[in-house]
């Protein structure tokens, strides 16, 4: 059984913790993660895949155990700066790149800004033009209440949210989100700054994403959620049509956090695709 190594670095003056899994020597494939999640979003389907490749899953920044922003400031251009300082960092001229919904929108900014450096783009659930509905589901889990009475009492608010993870997989996740407080309350980890309405998900602030997506011109897998409720079907098949050399597949059984809620058919898709590319 793969396991992950933790680790720190220091970049556009803010420290940055990631896990590391598979060898150093493999080609590297950076994962970033959705809004008020962590580096471990992606423990299901990294380990698996570590087998091919250096599986590097950040912390950005204001999440899990990375830096808050000093100034508060948590738009798509700032955190894309992020991700080429860090990769320059760690000495990665070339690498494979994955986002997840923030991390998706973060992956298309780096994406167009640095087209040298991205071998091949994997999209998960996310687009320039996202499901109203989907954003406020999003946002009233982020702005509930954020000091509750036991760890238990957020894996229970959570599994609501989610039910189709189970319990001890939703433990598991929030093990490395949330902090207990010296009044014995549990809190979340993440920066409160990322539960105003401005910055946990703005729909609207995203079509000029449109012009980013124009740019990209590497190979682009797109995965989309059977039942999520931020990408519409509609949405997921513009974007293939506005990147040249893309694919669509359709994960079942998932909702908008793809990679936890079916990592076998994640695995297996993201697999097929980088497999055909003969990297």
């Amino acid at each position: 059984m793969a396991t992950f190594r933790d680790a720190t670095a220091t970049a556009n003056r803010l420290k940055f913790h990631y896990v590391e899994w598979g060898s150093p020597n493999a080609l590297p494939l950076l994962c970033l993660h959705g809004i008020t999640q962590t580096a471990h979003s992606w423990d299901e389907v990294a380990e698996a895949l570590s087998s091919d490749y250096r599986v590097i899953c950040l912390d950005q920044r204001g999440h899990g155990d990375s830096d808050w922003a000093p100034n508060g400031e948590y738009n798509r251009q700032g955190m894309a700066t992020d991700v080429e300082a860090l990769t320059d960092a760690l000495g990665l001229s070339r690498f494979l790149l994955c986002g997840m919904s923030m991390g998706g929108i973060n992956s298309i900014t780096f994406t167009a800004r640095h087209p040298q450096k991205v071998t091949a783009l994997v999209i998960v659930d996310v687009s320039p033009e996202i499901k109203t509905e989907g954003v406020q589901n999003i946002r009233s889990f982020i702005q509930a209440s954020d000091e509750l009475d036991s760890f238990e009492a957020f894996v229970e608010r959570a599994h609501q949210f989610n039910p189709r993870r189970s319990l001890d997989n939703i433990r598991s996740r929030l093990s490395h989100n949330l902090k207990q407080l010296p009044n014995g309350k549990w809190t979340w980890k993440y920066d409160k700054a990322l539960r105003s309405g401005e910055r946990s998900f703005n729909a609207s602030g995203l079509l000029d994403l449109w012009d980013d997506v124009a740019k990209i011109r590497c190979p682009t897998l797109i995965l989309k959620g059977a039942e999520s409720d931020i990408l519409s079907s509609e949405g997921a098949e513009k974007l293939r049509a506005a990147i040249p050399e893309s694919r669509l597949v359709v994960i079942p059984g998932a909702g908008h956090s793809v990679m936890g809620d079916n990592p076998q058919a994640f695995v297996e898709a993201t697999r097929a695709f980088l497999a055909a590319l003969r990297l």
